[in-house]
């Protein structure tokens, strides 16, 4: 080992020049990269097209929707876990330059909206360790391989909540992230409920409440729920609650 005498400490000019010359290096090394944000290696920019007021169009039946398609080029998975797993895209840009796209891939989920003939929503309560805190959620869970989403809704809510419903409706689907995750959660609707026993996984610890429908949306519009799959189902049921007659839910 060399004595103390031969360490010579970096003078703070010495640490400046190479903290740029580290700084070179990575504007180098990105340089033909795009990334979401960033115009630093764009090279010239582009606009978005004029709004144009017309009736709704989804995604991919506008044909212009074919000039921003971004085109794969590869993908690595780079983390596999027990519900998710995570890979890298690169994709070539409209444009013709290519960028990395980091994807959270997710087999899906189910939600159900349970409501009570005295018009009350069943809500569980559950600690979340990604907040750090116990949330209030309508009934959920991840689909199996090749799991029916219909089936997998009577089966999570019957496990978490113990509830049967002798009829089950599709409201809808949402994307739960689109930015980086392709998880999308099919939302129903259970009436006609009666309570059995309950049997939630060996990792789940949940309390279940009876909410007034009026009072969870009024708590939805108040910023107090979160959580995207309740507040998209809350106010689904609740529209819905408005557009039929009382005879609908019978």
């Amino acid at each position: 080992m060399a004595d103390d005498a031969e360490i010579m400490p970096l003078e703070v000019d010495d640490v400046e020049v190479r903290r740029a010359e580290a700084i070179d290096d990575l504007r180098a090394a990105t340089s033909g990269l795009a990334i979401d944000g960033d115009r630093a290696s764009a090279g010239e920019g582009h606009l978005s097209g004029e709004p144009v007021e017309r009736d709704l169009v989804l995604g991919g039946d506008d044909p212009r929707d074919a000039d921003i398609a971004e085109r794969p080029v590869s993908e690595e998975e780079v983390f596999s876990g027990h519900i998710f797993s995570v890979s890298r895209l690169r994709v070539e840009l409209p444009d013709g330059r290519e960028a990395e796209r980091d994807v959270v891939r997710h087999p899906g989920a189910v939600a159900i909206v349970a409501l009570t003939d005295e018009g009350r929503i069943c809500l569980v309560r559950q600690y979340r360790a990604s907040l750090g805190r116990v949330t209030v959620e309508i009934p959920a869970g991840k689909l199996g391989p090749g799991e029916d989403p219909l089936e997998c809704a009577k089966r999570e809510l019957l496990e978490e909540t113990g509830m049967e419903a002798q009829r089950i409706a599709y409201l809808t689907t949402i994307a739960t992230s689109a930015g980086f995750t392709d998880e999308l959660i099919h939302i129903y609707m259970a009436t006609g409920l009666s309570f059995g026993a309950s049997s939630p996984d060996s990792d789940e610890f949940i309390n279940v409440d009876l909410v007034e429908l009026g009072e969870l949306v009024d708590a939805v519009l108040d910023g107090r729920i979160e959580d995207v799959k309740t507040v998209v189902g809350a106010l689904a049921c609740d529209a819905v609650a408005h557009r039929l007659e009382p005879s609908d839910f019978a």
